[in-house]
């Protein structure tokens, strides 16, 4: 997780997964997120060279926005909803 200042504006970037989270989840995650303004939110491919059907498809989700109070709140309350129904949020280093 990274913050950037552009414009006098602070912009964080940050990539997680979630264990065997299914690719319908985050595509669901990733289009909650999208409707929070100046949020940007992509999935990551699955970089595995092994299949695994207990893996997800997916190899995790990137975020990038504004960093100010209103926005954390909003983007840290999809992500807690979804952490307390499919396991906790893992980092991965860009």
């Amino acid at each position: 997780m990274f913050n950037t200042i552009i414009n006098n504006k602070s912009t964080k970037k940050i990539n997680l997964t979630c264990h065997r989270l299914p690719l319908a989840m985050y595509r669901e995650i990733a289009s909650h997120l999208r409707q929070i303004e100046e949020v940007n939110a992509d999935l990551l491919p699955q970089t595995s060279q092994e299949f695994d059907y207990l893996q997800s498809q997916v190899g995790g989700l990137s975020l990038e926005y504004e960093s100010t109070k209103e926005t954390e709140i909003k983007v840290k309350s999809i992500l807690n909803y979804y952490e307390n129904k499919y396991g906790s949020w893992l980092t991965i280093d860009n």
